[in-house]
């Protein structure tokens, strides 16, 4: 049974009762589903590297800091863009988190279109990380379903050269060189070579 994909999230992190029921008040008014936690600890809980969504997450709080929550995360191979917001920032600190991959820094009081649009901008580029990520799996898929020889054939393919070239270096018949060409192209679910090259090249954004 296909498990059915999992609807993009808001996780709102922050221990200011005000300022996260707000924030959640906030995403919820453009229809996008929201979740809060008081502390880091609790959405570790819950987190797992299949998440879809985005971390709205504030830079200091009791008991683990926004700053070692996103050191975790980028330890334990997470994608979900974040979004720092806080009251005490700085440029050094907007630099080190931006650096360690987050992909904005806002500072409270917050503008509330301006989150709103960092968060569909978060949003966006977690879907289309993930669409990128679905389409290398799949790429790696098919190439695991070839046989050693349908790889020899394929590597010539791609280099450019003719069946009948392929035939002479792997010492077999021009004949054979198309049944393993077809076979390549039915496991990879395309119906020319060039339609496999541009498959190859281009990541599903």
């Amino acid at each position: 049974m296909i498990e059915p994909l999992k609807e993009p999230t808001v996780y709102i992190i922050d221990d200011d009762d005000a300022v996260r029921d707000s924030i959640m008040e906030l995403v919820k008014s453009v229809n996008l589903n929201a979740e809060a936690f008081a502390s880091a600890l609790d959405f570790l809980e819950i987190f797992t590297t299949d998440l879809p969504g985005c971390l709205v997450l504030d830079v200091r709080m009791a008991r683990m800091s926004g700053l070692i929550l996103q050191d975790k995360l980028n330890i334990m191979g997470a994608t979900l863009p974040i979004i720092f917001i806080t009251g005490h920032g700085d440029v050094e600190m907007a630099v080190s988190v931006l650096k360690a991959g987050a992909v904005d820094f806002i500072q409270k009081p917050y503008h509330e279109q301006n989150l709103l649009d960092s968060i569909a901008n978060a949003l966006e580029l977690d879907a289309r990380n993930r669409n990128i990520s679905l389409h290398e799996d799949a790429i790696k898929q098919h190439y695991e379903e070839l046989t050693p020889r349908e790889h020899e054939v394929m590597d010539s393919l791609l280099q450019g050269l003719s069946n009948k070239l392929i035939a002479r270096n792997l010492e077999i018949s021009s004949r054979t060189v198309e049944v393993h060409r077809q076979h390549i192209l039915q496991k990879y679910r395309v119906k020319s070579l060039t339609q496999l090259i541009h498959l190859l090249n281009r990541p599903e954004a």
